[in-house]
């Protein structure tokens, strides 16, 4: 009868998921000392709302979703969503709107300094920050009434991808080395390193030119403090940030299921973001890779001309000219899957 008991709140939150016919999404606001953070909320939704394209801009296709329509009935797995350098959370509205219509609500904050239009080097190590921010969206979900009613505080997980999946392994209590990784970017000249060897930031939507930045001289202690939040049940980590630079036995200590996916093929992913070292050290760790992918697979689908445009306002990133060898609106099907069976089976699962 016990094991009955517990089972329920998955049970409920499963078929109440099934009435759901589209995502719901609402803007929201978290206020914190100095760093008010905007958040997007996407859940499972019934009939209602006003349809909306989130994240439809020049460059990238949106996603189709229903503002302020009203919740599906019962408790439902809660799952903080944390965007890429660079990037702003509504970017990865493709993923969260098929979360939402398999029974999760998602919650995603824009990082300040690390968000489209406001990002520097400077700001970029600041993890301490982008941990607190995440741990600040589930203190206001699950105290606030409109929302405490709607999302189960005891299934909680995070998505991360790129410098937003290291702060989401920190949120699941791995801890960084800042020798580690100023030793690491000693070596290698690409990704990361090349964005901290300093020439360009980007502050109030402007390119502003930045001096190379010393990780060395970035405060030690906050970088490698412990960033645990026990609330976090369950992590998935897609190209995660910091692969070179964390502490070995923090890993091992690692309580909940880390799941990391690489996007690429063994030859071709990154060195700063290769997981699979990774996974072995956690207990509870598995992985993947998605063939023919590339990092910026995981951003939205391209509109026709987006790499053009990009090429004529100076982004020197292949945004929309990666070397993926399959479509990306194919291989999001194939991320969305991978994603989605991993929180299902953690935060939906009889006993979860």
């Amino acid at each position: 009868m016990l094991q009955l008991l517990t089972t329920i709140p998955a049970l409920i939150g499963f078929v109440s998921a099934c009435l759901a016919s589209e995502a719901g999404v609402r803007e929201v606001t978290v206020v914190q000392p100095g760093r008010d953070l905007a958040v997007t909320v996407w859940y499972p939704a019934g009939a209602g709302g006003t349809p909306t394209t989130l994240g439809d801009n020049r460059v990238f296709m949106g996603a189709p979703a229903a503002l302020n329509a009203p919740p599906v009935p019962g408790r439902h797995p809660l799952v903080l969503l944390s965007h890429g350098s660079g990037s702003r959370v509504q970017a990865m509205g493709w993923l969260a709107t098929e979360l939402a219509k398999a029974g999760f609500v998602v919650a995603g904050p824009n990082h300040p300094g690390t968000t489209s239009g406001f990002s520097t080097p400077a700001d970029t190590p600041k993890l301490w920050q982008r941990t607190g921010d995440l741990s600040a969206v589930i203190d206001a979900m699950t105290r606030d009434p409109a929302w405490n009613s709607v999302i189960d505080a005891d299934r909680i997980g995070v998505v991360g991808f790129s410098l937003r999946g290291a702060a989401a392994m920190e949120l699941a209590g791995a801890r960084a080395d800042l020798e580690a990784y100023a030793s690491y970017c000693d070596g290698y000249k690409k990704w990361d390193c090349a964005w901290f060897a300093g020439g360009v930031g980007y502050v109030d939507e402007a390119r502003v030119t930045v001096d190379r930045l010393d990780l060395r001289s970035i405060d030690r202690t906050r970088f490698e403090q412990s960033n645990l939040d026990h609330r976090i049940k369950t992590a998935v980590l897609a190209d995660p940030g910091l692969a070179q630079a964390y502490d070995a036995q923090s890993l091992t200590e690692i309580a909940v299921p880390m799941h990391f996916i690489n996007l690429g093929n063994a030859e071709t992913i990154p060195l700063a973001v290769i997981s699979d070292r990774l996974a072995k050290l956690t207990p509870r760790g598995s992985y993947a890779t998605v063939a023919g992918a590339t990092h910026f697979s995981f951003l939205p689908e391209c509109k026709e001309g987006a790499a053009d445009l990009l090429k004529s306002v100076g982004e020197i990133d292949p945004i929309c000219s990666d070397e993926a060898t399959r479509p990306r609106g194919e291989l999001h099907a194939e991320m969305i899957a991978l994603v989605k069976d991993r929180l299902v089976r953690d935060l939906m699962a009889p006993g979860q």
